[in-house]
């Protein structure tokens, strides 16, 4: 490879959450001395005539360095080897880029990411083998298309690799750890469990005095008239904390049970094996199921965990979930196998493919998958 041509690289996202599903990526990437990592899009908010991405305010959180961040307008006529994004949005155009990586943002039950939009993307990442197997189905994919590529999903790597610790993470919350922790963490699509039972639910558990409870609003909600952290802070006490953190996997790890709705964090917690109550959502299953025939509550849906219908219910759910947690462990189990490629390596494998792709091929144009 000529040391003076490096390989540049450029991930897009409209909400931090994108960007997490790419930083273990990124931070391996970074450190590479061939290679050039920038980063655009940035928070987006529509006005009535537009969409605005506010890429600062996104990327400087992360620490970032500004000469990294782009501009979306300084952008638009400017070529690079890569392009990597977890939204299926492509938001500079496609003749910019050799090869488009769709890294996907989560896989939840409502099976949003097997889409024709993400066939723009030239490259897909697939988290696992229902993913692949639904984009067979559905004949966007053939059997063996040399586009899919099995790498997982590594986001949720540190669940199982060894580098968080639970003591520290217990800490960082004023918990002791003498509580069962759980984490509250919805979905952020209209009629989520927050917005239909949540506040009842958080009240109702903080009321047993047995718990440390952890909320971690949707970072993107569809419904932005609420903003969740100023509705729920009058909530928060010495066991009742708001998460304001966008990176999820921390809070799941150090999480005992999760309660959820919809959310793909369902899925990524069955990694773990907890117990899990799901919060019932049925208007938002109802409007899914019109929008989207892949909607797929019958093979594992919500099976790994235990519902609730209504927020009364919730205390009674919870305590026998924890007291039997060993309850459904088979089938989440079978859950994650199913779902997830390389458990806690998927970095590792999506590196891989990247060194022999552009490192290991020295003169080589990459190859236009």
């Amino acid at each position: 490879m000529n040391e003076s041509k490096k390989i540049t690289v450029l991930f897009t996202g409209y909400a931090p959450v994108h960007f997490v599903c790419f930083k273990r990526i990124y931070d391996r990437l970074v450190k590479i001395p061939q290679v050039e990592v920038f980063v655009s899009g940035g928070l987006r908010t529509k006005t009535e005539n537009e969409k605005v991405y506010n890429a600062k305010k996104m990327y400087e959180p992360f620490g970032i360095s500004g000469e990294k961040i782009l501009f979306l307008k300084d952008i638009q006529n400017r070529k690079f080897d890569l392009l990597f994004s977890a939204s299926s949005t492509i938001l500079v155009p496609l003749m910019n880029f050799t090869t488009r990586v769709q890294l996907f943002h989560g896989v939840s039950f409502r099976n949003r990411a097997v889409k024709a939009g993400n066939l723009a993307y030239n490259v897909l990442f697939l988290i696992g083998h229902h993913m692949q197997k639904l984009f067979n189905e559905t004949g966007l994919l053939l059997e063996n298309d040399p586009r899919a590529v099995p790498i997982g999903f590594s986001k949720t790597d540190p669940l199982l690799n060894g580098e968080l610790d639970r003591k520290i993470l217990l800490e960082q919350y004023g918990f002791t750890g003498n509580r069962p922790v759980m984490l509250f963490a919805p979905t952020g699509e209209v009629h989520n469990s927050l917005e239909t039972m949540g506040k009842e639910v958080i009240l109702r558990l903080a009321e047993t005095g047995k718990y440390d409870l952890l909320i971690k609003p949707h970072d993107h909600p569809k419904n932005e008239t609420i903003d969740w952290f100023e509705e729920l802070t009058p909530l928060e006490g010495d066991h009742v904390r708001l998460a304001r953190e966008h990176d999820v996997i921390p809070l799941l790890y150090l999480a005992d049970l999760l309660i959820t709705d919809a959310s793909s964090v369902a899925n990524e917690y069955t990694l773990l094996n907890r117990p899990i109550v799901f919060l019932d959502v049925p208007e938002l299953i109802k409007v899914t199921k019109e929008k989207l025939a892949l909607i797929d509550n019958e093979s594992w849906g919500r099976r790994g965990g235990l519902l609730v219908e209504r927020p009364e219910e919730v205390v009674g759910v919870v305590a026998k979930s924890l007291a039997e947690p060993e309850g459904l462990a088979e089938i989440r189990t079978r859950i994650a196998q199913d779902l997830f490629y390389n458990h806690g390596c998927a970095t590792e494998a999506a590196m891989n493919w990247f060194t022999e792709r552009y490192l290991n091929k020295q003169e080589k144009t990459p190859t236009n998958y």
